[in-house]
């Protein structure tokens, strides 16, 4: 059985989920197909940090036009960019193998960002039930998921989570903090 996380809540993945190795990070949600007069695009985006949270190097930013980490045994691998969110389940994921993450990257972080969100006035109080899990590839058991529950009305981005090493192992923020000014926004915190 899962575990449900709230809002700030960190666990180490040893503790539940001991010798995991390699993960499916799965992101889910439902547009308000009324409230947005048209296509709604929601993009995944992962930031791979060092230890002083900015990004290792503009490589290390994983998203629809870079798909996997530079590292030589591509660690990070988003699974490709689902433009309408439509369907049940993930709408976007990524694999994500710990064993092979460099050791100079310290911390991850996992966005969602509404895709020309000022051009197309959407945001992400057009969204419902978005969520982030994590599912144990070789057990095909999901472990964590982090329900989002606050209503972001005038925010076009989101930092989910963030995995992030601590004495030796990693370890998972359920973060859910919202900004305005889409991927620019978390560009500009993590570069």
């Amino acid at each position: 059985m899962a575990i449900s996380l709230q809002k700030g809540q960190k666990v180490s993945l040893e503790k539940v989920a001991p010798g995991i190795s390699a993960a499916l990070i799965g992101l889910g949600w439902d547009v308000n197909v009324t409230d947005t007069g048209g296509e709604f695009d929601l993009d995944v985006s992962v930031f791979l940090l060092g230890a002083d949270e900015k990004l290792v190097s503009d490589k290390h930013f994983i998203f629809y036009n870079n798909l996997t980490s530079p590292d030589p045994g591509q660690s990070v691998q988003l699974m490709g960019d689902n433009r309408t969110g439509a369907g049940e389940g993930d709408d976007e994921a990524m694999i994500v193998d710990f064993r092979k993450i460099p050791e100079d990257v310290d911390r991850m972080a996992i966005t969602v960002t509404v895709y020309e969100a000022e051009k197309r006035g959407h945001n992400f109080g057009q969204v419902n039930n978005a969520y982030v899990r994590l599912v144990n590839v070789e057990t095909k058991e999901e472990v964590l998921r982090y329900d989002l529950d606050e209503d972001f009305s005038i925010e076009t981005a989101i930092i989910m989570a963030e995995f992030y090493r601590k004495d030796g192992e990693w370890r998972v923020n359920a973060v859910g903090s919202g900004y305005q000014g889409g991927l620019q926004a978390l560009l500009d915190r993590y570069k």
